[in-house]
C-alpha cells in the first residue's frame, strides 16, 4: 500500500519541475506538417535525404524520401512505441523513435524531444543543462537530454535550421515548408 503523503510529494516534485519553464515551453507540442531535408553524420558514415514530417494528437509520422521523392524508411511513433518500414518492407519495431532508429538505421533520430525543438522550446520534464536566447529572446542554442543544439532563424519566430550533437553524431535538419496542422496526404 501506497502512503498518502506519496502521491502528494509525486506532485509536488512534477509541479516544481515546470515551475521552471514558461508557459509556452510548458505546453504540448501543436500539431504541424514539415517539409525539409536531414543530414546525418559520425563514426565515418553519411547519410541524407529529404523529408517529411507530420505530427500530431500524440502521434507522428516520418517519411525519409530520395531526392525524387521515393520513401527509403517511413517512421511511426505514438506512446505504445515506434515503427519503422524500410523501402524494401522490412519492418523494426521499439519502444522509442530514438531507440528505433538507432537499431535499423545506426544513428539515433531524438523525435520525442525534437517536436518541441523544431518549435523552439525545451522539451517538457527533461532538464536543460544550458540555454542561450538572442536578443529577441528567441531560443539560439541548448543543451538537453545529451545534446548540444543550435537552432538557426530567418524570418519569424521558428527555426528554419538546428542542428543537434551528440557523442560523435551530428544530424542537420533544414526546413523548407512548414504548415500549422498536418495534412492527410502521404507524400
Amino acid at each position: 500500500m501506497i502512503p498518502r503523503c506519496v502521491p502528494a510529494a509525486l506532485i509536488a516534485l512534477l509541479l516544481a519541475a515546470c515551475a521552471g519553464l514558461s508557459p509556452l515551453e510548458r505546453a504540448p507540442a501543436a500539431a504541424f506538417d514539415i517539409v525539409g531535408r536531414v543530414l546525418v553524420s559520425g563514426e565515418g558514415r553519411a547519410f541524407s535525404s529529404s523529408l517529411r514530417w507530420q505530427h500530431g494528437d500524440g502521434r507522428d509520422e516520418l517519411w525519409l524520401l530520395t531526392p525524387v521523392g521515393q520513401t527509403l524508411a517511413h517512421i511511426t511513433s505514438e506512446a505504445s512505441g515506434a515503427v519503422l518500414i524500410t523501402a524494401d518492407q522490412q519492418e523494426f519495431r521499439d519502444q522509442s523513435a530514438a531507440a528505433l532508429t538507432q537499431r535499423a538505421l545506426g544513428w539515433a533520430l531524438p523525435l520525442a524531444e525534437l517536436r518541441h525543438w523544431i518549435l523552439a522550446r525545451p522539451a517538457p520534464l527533461l532538464p536543460v543543462q544550458a540555454a542561450q536566447r538572442d536578443a529577441g529572446g528567441r531560443l539560439e542554442q541548448l543543451e538537453q537530454g545529451g545534446w548540444m543544439l543550435r537552432l538557426d532563424y530567418e524570418a519569424g519566430a521558428l527555426p528554419r535550421r538546428l542542428e543537434l550533437r551528440r557523442d560523435g553524431q551530428l544530424i542537420r535538419l533544414v526546413v523548407d515548408e512548414r504548415r500549422e496542422a498536418p495534412g492527410s496526404a502521404t507524400p
